[in-house]
């Protein structure tokens, strides 16, 4: 059964509002559940999807503890939930500490929704700190929605920096680089990084798609679906689309993920 790498959802009291001003910031983009723990959870059983992953964004200092401790409340073998830090927080590399300490595996960081450059140098502590911990750190990359431009999460900016992080897994979501799969092509592809998947359908054309996956090799591709903002069963049929062998495919639908972080 997959394994979704890519999904977001909200505590009940806040996902109403938050889902609703997203979609504002979005130009009305349909939302496939109601981003709550339980409406994800029927989701993911239309769609016969055995875990997801739950990336958390802290978009202020102030909630990077209340978002991590909702994280670990919701975190289980079928909702694996990350936390994040904020890179402004004078108290985020402790965070990253209380984040290992309540089970959390990964951290999420977003450049638009948190204001940093993925190649700032400031950021390069939170970095290295996340890696000593053996965190599965997921960028947003390329372009946003909400967002003018894709400079702040470009994939040159990542490959600057993956050296930071050492050995500890790195995941490039949008595949690199949504809107911007050129670049992704020429920095990212082929680096020990990961790519998902998520909100690709319908997005790159396939033959780009396809370059850029026989370049980096499907050993470290993440199906992911951006649930809410897509609906899984069109970016598994995305993946089902790529010419992939049935060992590669159960690879980048389960295998891979499973590797990182067993379910």
């Amino acid at each position: 059964m997959p394994i979704d790498c890519h999904t977001h959802l909200f505590p009940d009291s806040l996902a109403p509002v938050a889902l609703a001003r997203l979609r504002r910031g979005s130009g009305g983009l349909t939302a496939w559940s109601d981003a709550t723990a339980r409406g994800q959870s029927k989701v993911m059983a239309r769609c016969g999807l055995k875990a997801a992953w739950v990336l958390n964004i802290a978009t202020a200092p102030r909630q990077m503890r209340p978002g991590n401790d909702f994280a670990a409340s919701i975190n289980s073998p079928a909702l694996v939930a990350f936390g994040s830090v904020h890179p402004l927080s004078p108290d985020a590399c402790d965070e990253l500490d209380r984040m290992a300490a309540l089970g959390l595996r990964g951290l999420k960081l977003h450049p638009y929704f948190q204001q940093f450059a993925i190649d700032d140098p400031r950021m390069k502590p939170i970095y290295r700190k996340a890696a000593d911990l053996g965190l599965v750190t997921v960028f947003h990359m390329g372009y946003d929605i909400g967002f003018a431009d894709s400079q702040q999460a470009a994939p040159r900016a990542l490959a600057a920096v993956l050296d930071c992080f050492g050995s500890a897994p790195v995941v490039a979501a949008h595949l690199g680089g949504s809107l911007c799969w050129q670049e992704a092509f020429r920095y990212l592809a082929g680096q020990p990084v990961y790519l998902d998947t998520a909100f690709c359908s319908g997005r790159i054309p396939l033959p780009e798609a396809c370059r850029l996956i026989a370049r980096h090799g499907t050993s470290r591709l993440l199906f992911g679906s951006d649930l809410p903002w897509s609906d899984p069963l069109q970016e598994l049929a995305f993946v089902n689309s790529l010419g992939l062998s049935d060992g590669e495919r159960q690879a980048v639908l389960a295998g891979n993920a499973r590797r990182l972080l067993p379910v």
